[in-house]
């Protein structure tokens, strides 16, 4: 009897921890008129504690909301422009991206796509590549980012 009363209380003593963990993580907004709105309803990036996630960004022009370049390279010039904007905007680069993942609509621009894609994460971040059958407004890349908040000094 009293090892199932200790038990139910450790339970509820770890829930409680739990609940107190995730009601006191801090939650924000990124938003920059640097990168392009977000063409549907959702936040350009958010921070959740330590980690902020930036929603999948595609090859727009900030200022015009059109579709740049035709080809791989130039696509992911700017989406990486793009990625650049919302890190400047939460106060980090691009050495505090921890995980891509990045949508390709063919797999023959892979290596185009890579060379573009090299040249700023120089990190090394975790990363996937998947091939998808369409992106948004006909694009052909994608890429979403989860970074760590920049460390207090």
């Amino acid at each position: 009897m009293l090892k199932k009363l200790i038990q139910k209380h450790v339970f509820y003593l770890h829930f409680s921890l739990r609940f107190d963990i995730i009601y006191f993580m801090r939650i924000s907004i990124i938003n920059t008129k640097d990168a392009p709105t977000a063409i549907g309803p959702y936040s350009q990036g958010v921070v959740a504690g330590e980690l902020i996630f930036f929603s999948g960004s595609i090859p727009l022009c900030p200022k015009s909301g059109e579709v740049v370049g035709g080809n791989i390279t130039k696509q992911t010039e700017q989406v990486i422009a793009n990625i650049s904007a919302l890190l400047k905007a939460a106060g980090i680069g691009f050495g505090n991206v921890i995980k891509t993942t990045c949508f390709l609509t063919s797999m023959n621009d892979f290596a185009e796509f890579n060379e573009v894609y090299a040249k700023y994460f120089i990190s090394k971040p975790a990363r996937s590549t998947v091939a998808v059958a369409a992106l948004p407004k006909g694009v052909n890349v994608e890429i979403e980012v989860i970074a760590r908040v920049a460390a207090s000094e």
